[in-house]
């Protein structure tokens, strides 16, 4: 049976946007030898959060982190200052990409589909703390 655009489930949009975004970050670090799990442990040791826990929901954070130190760009759960550059560098072409998936969003939309899309990953879990996913 064929299903509309305007009819299908959140189910399908979700996956479609995942793997969407997952194709267009592919693109974006393509240039660099890097992939979204990669980027997202390069990112992550640069915040204030330790990396192990900003990519605990991410299968493949632990290779990703080795593969960045065989690359010299970390060392333990600290940047180097190749990979702090790298990162830098980088950010830009992240942050144009994320801008790019936002586009015609009001900032207001964006902070409602998160919040549904919580709540519904609370309520499959049973949990009941915001925190918690």
């Amino acid at each position: 049976m064929y299903m509309s655009e305007d009819n299908k489930p959140i189910g399908w949009w979700l996956k479609e946007l995942d793997r969407l975004i997952e194709a267009g970050f592919a693109e974006v670090l393509a240039a660099d030898g890097l992939d979204r799990r990669q980027w997202q442990a390069l990112n992550a040791a640069g915040g204030d959060q330790p990396v192990a826990a900003a990519l605990a929901p991410f299968e493949g954070s632990a290779d990703a982190v080795r593969a960045l130190e065989a690359r010299g760009w970390m060392a333990g759960e600290e940047l180097t200052d190749e990979g702090r550059a790298v990162r830098e560098r980088l950010t830009g072409k992240v942050g144009a990409y994320r801008r790019q998936v936002a586009d015609g969003i009001e900032p207001g939309e964006y902070a409602a589909t998160v919040a549904v899309l919580r709540r519904m990953a609370l309520n499959l879990t049973g949990r009941t703390n915001s925190s918690a996913v």
